[in-house]
Parts: C-alpha cells; structure tokens; sequence
C-alpha cells in the first residue's frame, strides 16, 4: 500500500510575505511603498497582527505584485493563529449613531428587539449597511488627488491618509469606530429604514450638497465627498 506523502502544513500571511521579501531580496519599507502604506502596517501584516479583508481593498493586488505571486497565492494563506477576537456586535455609541440615521419608528422597535433578543439583528443589519458605505470608499483608493487633498487638511503623510481608508474598508460592526462612522459613513448615507418581517433594507444616499457628515463632524473633508454615488434609494 502506497502511503500519501504528509500534507503541506498552512502558510500564513504574513509567513509568505516575509519568505518572498527574502527571496526576491527587498525589504518591509520597499514593500510599504509599493503599497503605498505606513511600514507599521506591513510590519503588523507580516507578525499576523492584521488581516485585510479579501476583496474589499487593493492590498492584496499590490502586495500581489510586487511579490511577484500568483493570483490567488495570498488568498489561500490562512489568517494567524492568534490574531486578536473580534467583538461581535457595534459598541453603544455607534449603535446609538446608526440608529439616529434609521426611520425613528423602527429604531425604537429594534432597540426594543435587541433588549429582549439580544443584537444579532441590529449586528446584521450593521454589516450591510457597512457594505453599501464600504462600496462607495472603496472607490476612494483609485482617487489619489481626493486622497492627497484629505492628507493635506489633516496635516498626514498620503500613506497614512490612505490606511485611514483602508481601515475603514477592514471594519466589521465589532471594529467600526464612532470617527470612521462620521467620516465614512454618515456622509454618504441619508437615512435607512428596514421592513422588520421580511428584511429588506432601504438607503437613502445623501444628495449632491450633503456629503458631510452631521454637524460638520468629518475628520478630513475631502474623503466625505468622494466615492458617493449620485443621490438615489437602494434596496439591500
């Protein structure tokens, strides 16, 4: 009887970045500027202290490329043992702004629903929100001069500008911060309401001359008004 040779044990992330900067003899900074980030973040990317979302940035096209990888190579590392949990549901003050954009009659019925069922609802309905404002930002990383326009307001460096961005894109409803919701998603989304029996979620895009996030509250003006689609209502 043939014996079947022992399976390859997983390659992390931040094990196959680290191997290929070796052999094709570049370092962390020559990839942090390829990708056009602060050395921080590969540095945290290659001990498996971060892991970028699958498809929502272009990360893993760039760090694709620079290390001469295949395709998917990276898409089929496994995250790192370790990493640190995620909460699982948003924290009482984004909760409390994503209901202040949500129909006031059906924010009080979810706050109810969440007092006695728990909030898997309201989490699941986070998540989707977040896709919609998630789509529209992620259009904002093809846009250097918004970029740099947002850096230049701020007083940051244009990698540090855009790993703003690309935290947002990595938020989930456990991670997603009261700062990131008024800079990314309160100026693009209106208002939203929910048909609580079948699910269908409805959002109102903010129009042309409402970009800005309530009260004047975003963090870099420029990225407010980038990446919104033109005003229109969506069913998710």
């Amino acid at each position: 009887m043939i014996s079947s040779p022992p399976s390859t044990p997983p390659v992390t992330v931040g094990a196959l970045v680290r191997r290929r900067l070796q052999e094709i003899n570049r370092s962390a900074e020559d990839l942090a500027e390829a990708v056009e980030v602060p050395l921080s973040y590969i540095d945290e990317v290659i001990a498996g202290f971060r892991h970028p979302a699958p498809g929502r940035s272009d990360i893993y096209e760039r760090m694709t490329s620079f290390l001469r990888l295949g395709r998917n190579d990276l898409l089929k590392c496994v995250p790192t043992e370790g990493a640190p949990a995620r909460a699982s549901g948003p924290g009482p003050q984004v909760r409390r702004l994503l209901l202040a954009l949500c129909d006031p009659g059906t924010a009080e019925e979810l706050e109810q629903r969440r007092a006695e069922r728990g909030g898997a609802e309201l989490m699941g309905l986070c998540r989707r929100l977040l896709d919609v404002a998630q789509g529209a930002v992620r259009r904002v990383l093809d846009d250097r001069i918004q970029l740099r326009l947002a850096a230049a307001e701020c007083g940051r460096t244009y990698p540090a500008m855009r790993l703003q961005v690309l935290d947002f894109l990595d938020a989930t409803p456990g991670t997603l911060t009261t700062s990131a919701l008024n800079e990314f998603l309160a100026p693009r989304i209106s208002r939203w309401d929910v048909e609580l029996e079948t699910g269908v979620l409805r959002v109102v895009l903010r129009t042309a001359d409402r970009r800005r996030a309530p009260a004047g509250r975003a963090l870099f003006p420029s990225l407010a008004t980038a990446g919104v689609r033109p005003p229109a209502e969506e069913d998710a």
